[in-house]
Protein backbone atom coordinates (compact mmCIF):
# COMPACT_ATOMS: atom_id res chain seq x y z
CA UNK A 1 0.00 0.00 0.00
CA UNK A 2 2.78 2.39 0.88
CA UNK A 3 4.42 1.65 -2.48
CA UNK A 4 1.18 2.48 -4.32
CA UNK A 5 0.80 5.75 -2.43
CA UNK A 6 4.40 6.69 -3.20
CA UNK A 7 3.88 5.90 -6.88
CA UNK A 8 0.79 8.12 -6.97
CA UNK A 9 2.70 10.99 -5.35
CA UNK A 10 5.61 10.63 -7.78
CA UNK A 11 3.20 10.49 -10.72
CA UNK A 12 1.44 13.68 -9.60
CA UNK A 13 4.78 15.45 -9.15
CA UNK A 14 6.00 14.29 -12.55
CA UNK A 15 2.83 15.48 -14.28
CA UNK A 16 3.03 18.81 -12.46
CA UNK A 17 6.67 19.30 -13.46
CA UNK A 18 5.86 18.44 -17.06
CA UNK A 19 3.05 21.00 -17.11
CA UNK A 20 5.38 23.65 -15.71
CA UNK A 21 7.99 22.87 -18.37
CA UNK A 22 5.40 22.97 -21.13
CA UNK A 23 3.97 26.25 -19.83
CA UNK A 24 7.44 27.77 -19.66
CA UNK A 25 8.16 26.60 -23.18
CA UNK A 26 4.89 27.98 -24.48
CA UNK A 27 5.52 31.24 -22.66
CA UNK A 28 8.99 31.66 -24.12
CA UNK A 29 7.65 30.88 -27.60
CA UNK A 30 4.95 33.50 -27.09
CA UNK A 31 7.56 36.03 -25.99
CA UNK A 32 9.68 35.25 -29.02
CA UNK A 33 6.64 35.52 -31.27
CA UNK A 34 5.64 38.85 -29.77
CA UNK A 35 9.10 40.35 -29.67
CA UNK A 36 8.74 44.05 -30.43
CA UNK A 37 10.77 45.80 -33.10
CA UNK A 38 13.20 48.46 -31.94
CA UNK A 39 11.36 51.54 -33.22
CA UNK A 40 13.23 54.68 -34.25
CA UNK A 41 11.10 57.76 -34.89
CA UNK A 42 12.67 60.66 -36.81
CA UNK A 43 11.52 64.27 -36.62
CA UNK A 44 11.70 65.20 -40.31
CA UNK A 45 13.14 64.27 -43.68
CA UNK A 46 16.91 64.86 -43.27
CA UNK A 47 16.94 62.75 -40.11
CA UNK A 48 14.84 60.09 -41.83
CA UNK A 49 17.42 59.84 -44.62
CA UNK A 50 20.27 59.40 -42.13
CA UNK A 51 18.49 56.75 -40.09
CA UNK A 52 17.39 54.82 -43.17
CA UNK A 53 21.03 54.49 -44.19
CA UNK A 54 22.22 53.55 -40.70
CA UNK A 55 19.53 50.86 -40.29
CA UNK A 56 19.54 49.50 -43.85
CA UNK A 57 18.76 45.79 -44.01
CA UNK A 58 18.67 45.26 -40.23
CA UNK A 59 15.88 42.92 -39.09
CA UNK A 60 14.04 43.92 -35.94
CA UNK A 61 14.49 47.66 -36.45
CA UNK A 62 11.62 49.88 -37.60
CA UNK A 63 12.01 53.48 -38.83
CA UNK A 64 9.07 55.91 -38.76
CA UNK A 65 9.16 59.55 -39.85
CA UNK A 66 6.93 61.55 -37.48
CA UNK A 67 6.03 64.40 -39.82
CA UNK A 68 4.80 64.11 -43.38
CA UNK A 69 7.77 63.97 -45.77
CA UNK A 70 6.52 67.12 -47.50
CA UNK A 71 6.46 69.13 -44.26
CA UNK A 72 9.77 70.94 -44.79
CA UNK A 73 11.71 72.67 -42.01
CA UNK A 74 10.16 72.48 -38.55
CA UNK A 75 10.79 76.05 -37.34
CA UNK A 76 7.18 76.70 -36.31
CA UNK A 77 5.82 73.17 -36.41
CA UNK A 78 3.16 72.28 -33.83
CA UNK A 79 2.76 68.71 -32.62
CA UNK A 80 -0.48 66.99 -33.58
CA UNK A 81 -2.39 64.27 -31.76
CA UNK A 82 -1.20 61.85 -34.43
CA UNK A 83 2.40 62.89 -33.78
CA UNK A 84 2.00 62.12 -30.08
CA UNK A 85 0.63 58.67 -30.92
CA UNK A 86 3.66 58.09 -33.15
CA UNK A 87 6.03 59.13 -30.38
CA UNK A 88 4.35 56.73 -27.94
CA UNK A 89 5.79 53.80 -29.91
CA UNK A 90 9.31 55.25 -30.16
CA UNK A 91 12.25 53.57 -28.45
CA UNK A 92 14.30 56.57 -29.54
CA UNK A 93 13.43 59.87 -31.19
CA UNK A 94 16.08 61.19 -33.60
CA UNK A 95 16.01 64.96 -34.11
CA UNK A 96 18.24 67.54 -35.72
CA UNK A 97 18.42 69.71 -32.62
CA UNK A 98 20.02 73.17 -32.48
CA UNK A 99 16.55 74.70 -32.20
CA UNK A 100 15.06 73.17 -35.35
CA UNK A 101 12.39 71.26 -33.41
CA UNK A 102 10.85 74.05 -31.35
CA UNK A 103 8.34 71.54 -29.95
CA UNK A 104 11.02 69.29 -28.43
CA UNK A 105 10.62 70.44 -24.81
CA UNK A 106 6.85 69.90 -24.99
CA UNK A 107 7.34 66.42 -26.45
CA UNK A 108 9.79 65.51 -23.70
CA UNK A 109 7.34 66.62 -21.02
CA UNK A 110 4.44 64.64 -22.45
CA UNK A 111 6.40 61.51 -23.36
CA UNK A 112 9.25 59.72 -21.63
CA UNK A 113 11.44 59.98 -24.70
CA UNK A 114 15.02 58.96 -25.31
CA UNK A 115 16.10 61.71 -27.70
CA UNK A 116 19.13 61.65 -30.00
CA UNK A 117 20.12 65.14 -31.17
CA UNK A 118 22.12 64.71 -34.35
CA UNK A 119 23.71 68.16 -34.05
CA UNK A 120 25.08 67.43 -30.58
CA UNK A 121 28.61 66.94 -31.88
CA UNK A 122 31.74 68.88 -30.85
CA UNK A 123 32.92 68.93 -34.48
CA UNK A 124 29.94 71.09 -35.49
CA UNK A 125 30.52 74.83 -35.19
CA UNK A 126 27.23 76.66 -35.38
CA UNK A 127 26.65 79.78 -37.43
CA UNK A 128 24.62 82.25 -35.39
CA UNK A 129 22.11 84.90 -36.45
CA UNK A 130 20.89 87.44 -33.88
CA UNK A 131 22.33 85.22 -31.15
CA UNK A 132 20.53 82.06 -32.29
CA UNK A 133 22.17 79.01 -33.80
CA UNK A 134 21.29 78.29 -37.41
CA UNK A 135 20.07 74.67 -37.31
CA UNK A 136 20.50 73.79 -41.02
CA UNK A 137 23.82 72.05 -40.40
CA UNK A 138 23.09 69.09 -42.71
CA UNK A 139 23.62 71.41 -45.70
CA UNK A 140 27.34 71.14 -45.01
CA UNK A 141 28.39 67.69 -46.19
CA UNK A 142 31.08 67.66 -43.49
CA UNK A 143 28.48 68.29 -40.82
CA UNK A 144 26.08 65.79 -42.39
CA UNK A 145 28.78 63.18 -41.82
CA UNK A 146 29.17 64.36 -38.22
CA UNK A 147 25.41 63.98 -37.71
CA UNK A 148 25.47 60.41 -39.04
CA UNK A 149 28.30 59.61 -36.65
CA UNK A 150 26.41 61.10 -33.69
CA UNK A 151 23.21 59.22 -34.49
CA UNK A 152 25.13 55.96 -34.92
CA UNK A 153 27.00 56.31 -31.64
CA UNK A 154 23.81 57.01 -29.67
CA UNK A 155 21.86 54.23 -31.41
CA UNK A 156 24.58 51.75 -30.46
CA UNK A 157 24.14 52.77 -26.82
CA UNK A 158 20.34 52.55 -26.99
CA UNK A 159 20.22 49.29 -28.96
CA UNK A 160 23.46 47.33 -28.43
CA UNK A 161 21.97 44.20 -30.05
CA UNK A 162 22.28 45.88 -33.45
CA UNK A 163 25.39 47.97 -32.76
CA UNK A 164 27.71 46.16 -35.19
CA UNK A 165 25.20 46.43 -38.00
CA UNK A 166 24.63 50.15 -37.30
CA UNK A 167 28.37 50.82 -37.41
CA UNK A 168 28.84 48.87 -40.64
CA UNK A 169 26.04 50.73 -42.41
CA UNK A 170 27.19 54.11 -41.09
CA UNK A 171 30.72 53.53 -42.35
CA UNK A 172 29.38 52.67 -45.79
CA UNK A 173 27.17 55.76 -45.89
CA UNK A 174 29.86 58.10 -44.58
CA UNK A 175 32.21 56.83 -47.29
CA UNK A 176 29.60 57.82 -49.89
CA UNK A 177 29.25 61.24 -48.25
CA UNK A 178 33.03 61.73 -48.30
CA UNK A 179 33.02 60.96 -52.02
CA UNK A 180 30.20 63.48 -52.48
CA UNK A 181 32.15 66.14 -50.62
CA UNK A 182 35.25 65.60 -52.79
CA UNK A 183 33.18 65.81 -55.95
CA UNK A 184 31.46 69.01 -54.85
CA UNK A 185 34.74 70.67 -53.90
CA UNK A 186 36.24 69.70 -57.25
CA UNK A 187 33.29 71.23 -59.09
CA UNK A 188 32.62 74.34 -56.96
CA UNK A 189 35.85 75.56 -55.38
CA UNK A 190 37.14 77.28 -58.53
CA UNK A 191 33.94 78.86 -59.78
CA UNK A 192 34.69 82.38 -61.09
CA UNK A 193 31.79 83.95 -59.19
CA UNK A 194 30.88 83.38 -55.55
CA UNK A 195 28.11 85.87 -54.67
CA UNK A 196 24.62 84.41 -54.28
CA UNK A 197 21.19 85.45 -53.01
CA UNK A 198 19.33 82.60 -51.32
CA UNK A 199 15.66 82.20 -50.54
CA UNK A 200 15.94 81.79 -46.76
CA UNK A 201 18.52 80.99 -44.09
CA UNK A 202 18.96 77.34 -45.10
CA UNK A 203 22.28 77.69 -46.91
CA UNK A 204 24.97 79.38 -44.74
CA UNK A 205 26.64 76.01 -44.00
CA UNK A 206 26.64 75.06 -47.69
CA UNK A 207 28.08 78.48 -48.53
CA UNK A 208 30.77 78.23 -45.87
CA UNK A 209 31.91 74.77 -46.95
CA UNK A 210 32.14 75.64 -50.64
CA UNK A 211 33.41 79.22 -50.30
CA UNK A 212 30.28 81.01 -51.48
CA UNK A 213 29.20 84.45 -50.32
CA UNK A 214 25.53 85.01 -49.41
CA UNK A 215 24.97 88.72 -50.04
CA UNK A 216 21.26 88.72 -49.21
CA UNK A 217 18.32 86.50 -48.24
CA UNK A 218 14.92 86.92 -49.91
CA UNK A 219 12.69 85.75 -47.02
CA UNK A 220 14.11 85.78 -43.49
CA UNK A 221 10.97 83.96 -42.34
CA UNK A 222 10.21 81.29 -44.97
CA UNK A 223 6.69 81.57 -46.30
CA UNK A 224 6.43 85.21 -45.15
CA UNK A 225 6.73 87.91 -47.82
CA UNK A 226 9.62 90.32 -47.32
CA UNK A 227 8.75 93.84 -46.23
CA UNK A 228 9.14 96.66 -48.80
CA UNK A 229 12.35 97.71 -47.05
CA UNK A 230 13.75 94.16 -47.17
CA UNK A 231 12.76 93.85 -50.81
CA UNK A 232 14.48 97.12 -51.70
CA UNK A 233 17.63 96.10 -49.81
CA UNK A 234 17.80 92.81 -51.72
CA UNK A 235 17.24 94.57 -55.06
CA UNK A 236 20.12 96.94 -54.27
CA UNK A 237 22.38 94.02 -53.30
CA UNK A 238 21.56 92.13 -56.50
CA UNK A 239 22.26 95.20 -58.66
CA UNK A 240 25.77 95.33 -57.21
CA UNK A 241 26.53 91.70 -58.05
CA UNK A 242 28.75 90.98 -61.09
CA UNK A 243 26.55 87.98 -61.92
CA UNK A 244 22.95 88.51 -60.88
CA UNK A 245 21.49 85.22 -59.64
CA UNK A 246 18.68 84.38 -57.24
CA UNK A 247 17.97 80.98 -55.73
CA UNK A 248 14.48 79.85 -54.84
CA UNK A 249 13.50 76.65 -53.00
CA UNK A 250 11.05 74.03 -54.33
CA UNK A 251 9.15 74.06 -51.01
CA UNK A 252 8.07 77.73 -51.28
CA UNK A 253 6.48 80.17 -53.70
CA UNK A 254 8.99 81.98 -55.96
CA UNK A 255 6.82 85.12 -56.13
CA UNK A 256 9.21 87.39 -54.17
CA UNK A 257 12.19 86.18 -56.20
CA UNK A 258 10.29 86.85 -59.42
CA UNK A 259 9.62 90.41 -58.27
CA UNK A 260 13.33 90.96 -57.61
CA UNK A 261 14.24 89.39 -60.96
CA UNK A 262 11.91 91.78 -62.82
CA UNK A 263 13.59 94.73 -61.11
CA UNK A 264 17.17 93.56 -61.63
CA UNK A 265 17.24 91.23 -64.60
CA UNK A 266 18.62 88.47 -62.36
CA UNK A 267 18.40 84.84 -63.34
CA UNK A 268 16.36 82.52 -61.11
CA UNK A 269 17.63 79.07 -60.12
CA UNK A 270 16.50 76.49 -57.57
CA UNK A 271 18.49 75.17 -54.60
CA UNK A 272 16.93 72.38 -52.56
CA UNK A 273 17.58 72.20 -48.77
CA UNK A 274 16.73 68.47 -48.79
CA UNK A 275 13.79 68.78 -46.42
CA UNK A 276 11.04 67.11 -48.48
CA UNK A 277 10.71 63.87 -50.40
CA UNK A 278 9.27 60.39 -50.36
CA UNK A 279 9.11 58.43 -47.10
CA UNK A 280 10.22 55.04 -48.40
CA UNK A 281 13.43 53.14 -49.04
CA UNK A 282 14.22 55.34 -52.03
CA UNK A 283 14.80 58.17 -49.58
CA UNK A 284 18.13 56.62 -48.57
CA UNK A 285 19.76 58.15 -51.66
CA UNK A 286 17.85 61.45 -51.52
CA UNK A 287 20.52 63.54 -49.78
CA UNK A 288 23.33 62.60 -52.15
CA UNK A 289 21.17 62.93 -55.26
CA UNK A 290 19.75 66.31 -54.20
CA UNK A 291 23.15 67.72 -53.26
CA UNK A 292 24.51 66.69 -56.66
CA UNK A 293 21.64 68.55 -58.32
CA UNK A 294 22.46 71.59 -56.16
CA UNK A 295 26.07 71.31 -57.29
CA UNK A 296 25.03 71.29 -60.96
CA UNK A 297 22.73 74.29 -60.43
CA UNK A 298 25.48 76.32 -58.76
CA UNK A 299 27.90 75.51 -61.58
CA UNK A 300 25.35 76.59 -64.16
CA UNK A 301 24.49 79.82 -62.34
CA UNK A 302 28.00 80.93 -61.36
CA UNK A 303 30.15 80.05 -64.37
Amino acid sequence: MEDDALKKILTVLAVGLLCLLLAAGCGSQQQRGERKDFTIVTSFYPMYIDVLNITKGIDGVKVVNMTKPQTGCLHDYQLTTEDMKTLEQADVFVVNGAGMEAFLDKARKQQKLKVIEASDNPDISFITDDGEDNPHVWMSVTYAIAQVQTITSKLCEADPDHADAYRKNALEYCTKLEDLKKEMHAQLDDLPHKDIVTFHEAFPYLAKEFHLNIVSVIEHEPGTDPSPQELEATISAVNRMPVKVLFTEPQYSPAAAETIARETGAGIYTLDPVVTGEADERAADAYIETMKRNMDVLKQALQ
